[in-house]
């Protein structure tokens, strides 16, 4: 079987790949994903008289039998029906079952505790008339096979799986550019809450902000109080982005390449080997307070708060803006759960638009998990599963925050022409003389002729300049009472 050339990211774009029997085809199952797949089920599509990898699907093993069915039907249906939208329906399918044994468990249990899972899969890609070629089980460092029956190549206990780096894949993936980030389990890890001491003060943050910027959207003005919440959350975003892309909050953050997954690869087969990420994590946790976060995740639970956020997806904004996602997923505590779909999609829509496709699925489906409804994420995962360009989303934010800026520079000069015109009409009215102006306050009502000559009439009229400050003040009154007692 041969690697679809799409995914070959090396210098021969056309470079194709042989895989012989079940070992190469489960050693292979990290390089198609970018990840180990921990819990999960798998199917990858076939295409041709070779077997040329296609799509693939992949999902969380159901923890009840009673899912299985269904589940089955599912995955079979989208990995089909989204290879048929590509141009061509699976001439066969793959299915990958991979598990940890349960504590006392072994790995050949596993393997039969899952086994009637592998059958409904094979029945319903049978359906749907695509044959299953092969269905493996990886546990614990081994694999089986559900489909070979000859125990000399799959024997029942299960075959280690290759040494890392030593497989053709590995080194082939290695030449190509593909890279494997560590476990699902660790990916996963970097986008939910962990249990902290901090966590209460992050809760009694949420509770508070909630209490005050819920009323505001719900009950407020109409507009006013959802339009006062989304220009404090996005000023408080931008403040973030610019402390998250200091150079001291960039040298503390991650530096690994594809923005900071905190691996480093092997210069062999491309396998990670951890440097920090915990500690990388850390340190972005430390860039922001827990009101600070409170404030911002309740904030982008509004629809067009979120898609302005989301313009931050390219150039110097997209590595701050996916660590600042990120963080703010981890601070969405119990029992503010569902609130971490926000986060989570811009995470994903941040990593998918910087080429990081196994980073945007993983932070995808987490968001579906936590609010299977969310819109934004189900159309960004099922674009980035078929396979879209994201370009045409990148264009289409580009052109709305053009037209929002262009707007409001249009109303910024119309409000300036509005005062300059306003400033011209003032200064074009005549200067109105009192009665008195020019007369003496004396009882003889002479004119203080040579005070007037020296300050002048207007001057005298004119508020607020420095001969109407001498007018105001007692001490002048009381000098002028006593020149016209020495004038009588």
């Amino acid at each position: 079987m041969n690697t679809n050339p799409r995914e070959s990211h090396g210098p021969s774009e056309t470079q194709h790949i042989t895989l012989r029997g079940p070992a190469e085809l489960a050693d292979a199952l990290p390089f198609m994903l970018g990840f180990h797949p921990n819990d999960s089920v798998v199917l990858v599509a076939l295409h041709g008289e070779h077997g040329r990898f296609g799509g693939r699907v992949r999902l969380g093993i159901p923890r009840s039998p009673k899912e299985w069915p269904s589940t089955a039907e599912h995955l079979a249906e989208c990995l089909v029906d989204g290879c048929a939208r590509r141009g061509t329906r699976p001439d066969g399918i793959v299915v990958f079952l991979c598990q940890d044994p349960e504590p006392g468990e072994t790995a050949r249990r596993t393997m039969e505790r899952l086994r009637p899972f592998a059958q409904r899969l094979r029945t319903a890609c049978g359906e749907l008339d695509i044959p299953v070629y092969e269905v493996l089980c990886i546990s614990d460092g081994l694999y089986f096979s559900y489909c070979c029956p000859d125990t000399r190549c799959c024997p029942p206990d299960g075959t280690p799986l290759a040494l890392t780096g030593t497989s053709v894949m590995a080194a082939s993936a290695a030449y190509a550019g593909i890279q494997v980030r560590g476990s699902l389990r660790e990916m996963q890890a970097r986008l939910k809450p962990r249990e902290s001491p901090g966590d209460d003060r992050q809760r009694t943050a949420l509770n508070a902000a909630a209490a005050v910027i819920v009323p505001k959207i719900l009950d407020g003005p109409p507009g006013q109080g959802r339009e006062e919440i989304r220009e404090t959350t996005l000023t408080l975003a931008r403040e973030m982005l610019r402390r998250f892309g200091r150079p001291s909050a960039a040298a503390s953050g991650s530096a690994a390449p594809s923005e900071g997954d905190g691996l480093e690869r092997t210069p062999v087969a491309g396998l990670p080997r951890r440097t920090g990420t915990a500690e990388s994590d850390a340190a972005d946790d430390a860039l922001i307070t827990p009101d600070e976060a409170a404030t911002l995740i309740l904030g982008l639970q509004d629809r067009e708060t979120r898609d302005r956020a989301a313009e931050w997806m390219e150039g110097p904004d997209a590595k701050a803006a996916l660590r600042l996602w990120r963080v703010l997923a981890r601070r969405c505590v119990a029992p503010y759960g569902e609130h971490a779909a926000a986060p989570l999609t811009l995470a994903g829509w941040v990593a998918w638009s910087t080429g990081d496709e196994p980073a945007a699925r993983v932070a995808l489906g987490l968001a579906l998990e936590a609010d299977p409804e969310y819109v934004f994420a189900r159309l960004l995962h099922q674009a980035c599963n078929e396979g879209l360009d994201p370009e045409s989303l990148r264009s289409c934010l580009r052109e709305e925050r053009e037209a929002r800026e262009a707007a409001a520079a249009e109303t910024r000069h119309a409000a300036r022409r509005v005062r300059s015109r306003a400033a011209r009409a003032q200064a074009r009215q005549p200067v109105k003389r009192s009665a008195s102006a020019g007369k003496s306050s004396g009882p003889a009502g002479r004119r203080n002729g040579p005070a007037e000559k020296r300050n002048g009439p207007a001057d005298s009229a004119r508020p607020g300049t420095a001969s109407s400050r001498v007018l105001r003040d007692p001490g002048a009154r009381r000098s002028g009472q006593r020149g016209t007692r020495s004038g009588r």
